[in-house]
């Protein structure tokens, strides 16, 4: 199950029917504190997260899913941005996303971009406190 997190309706649309072709089943959130309380309710694979939306964004949802126990602390979250100038993907990835995709979405690099997601969630990976000193 993959969330899908953007304020724009014809975001949500047009990524679930991508995401609905590849397969997938999708859940979409209008906001960042919608989305947060999609990942306390229920197990994802994935999260795809707009960075741009009004009141908590993207890059603020991150975070409080990263710093918050639960169910998806550690789940693969895809940023989605038109931005291509303010940050690059390195930047992205010290700021607890794992991958990066810039809109309009190439449907090609979306897909290798789940792709690679997924494979990734297959992985056992500890939670910063249980790695060792």
């Amino acid at each position: 199950m993959i969330l899908h997190v953007d304020d724009d309706p014809t975001n949500r649309y047009v990524v679930r029917e991508i995401l609905t072709a590849f397969g997938h089943e999708a859940v979409s959130a209008a906001s960042g504190p919608e989305g947060l309380d999609e990942l306390a309710r229920q197990a994802f694979d994935l999260v795809l997260m707009d960075i741009h939306m009004p009141g908590m964004g993207g890059l603020e949802a991150v975070d409080k899913l990263r710093r918050t126990p639960g169910l998806n602390r550690c789940v693969s979250v895809i940023a989605l941005t038109a931005d291509t100038v303010t940050r690059n993907r390195d930047d992205y990835l010290r700021l607890g996303f794992d991958d990066l995709v810039h809109k309009p979405i190439a449907i090609e690099v979306f897909r290798d971009a789940v792709e690679r997601a997924a494979v990734f969630e297959h992985q056992v990976v500890p939670l910063p406190s249980a790695r060792p000193a």
